[in-house]
């Protein structure tokens, strides 16, 4: 059986750009515009890397390169259709790629046959197939 793998979990701050709290196009409201924009101001306190304001991203903070590809604990594979589900070995999981609904019924309900895990679980299909499942066995 393939050894399961454990990232290393450590505090991690959140990269957000300078001012992200002050606007609403920053991210202040919507949370999916805060992203990260290099500081390039002349007396920028976090360019300058002044004690107390916000960390920058560097190569540092990146996660171990033996960790990197595992969901979990489970390497994660990218699933787009059945002949892909069927080459694949043990132990993985998968995740399924943009598809149609009807294939992404099909991939989970062969997943589940297999025994392999679904690592970006989609809810009402996974009901629906579980429910089709239970209904065929009696």
């Amino acid at each position: 059986m393939v050894e399961m793998k454990k990232t290393i979990k450590r505090k991690k701050p959140k990269f957000l750009r300078n001012g992200w709290h002050k606007m609403i196009k920053l991210g202040s409201t919507v949370k999916k515009s805060r992203k990260w924009r290099t500081a390039k101001g002349r007396h920028n306190k976090i360019r300058l890397n002044r004690k107390g304001h916000s960390q920058r991203p560097k190569v540092g903070w990146g996660a171990e390169s033996r960790g990197k590809g595992f969901i979990e604990g489970i390497e994660a594979v990218r699933v787009e259709n059945l002949k892909a589900l069927e080459s694949l070995k043990k132990g993985v999981g998968i995740i399924i790629g943009s598809v149609s609904k009807r294939k992404k019924e099909a991939i989970i309900m062969r997943a589940n046959e297999m025994k392999i895990k679904v690592l970006n679980k989609y809810k009402k299909i996974v009901l629906k197939s579980t429910i089709l499942n239970v209904g065929d066995n009696k």
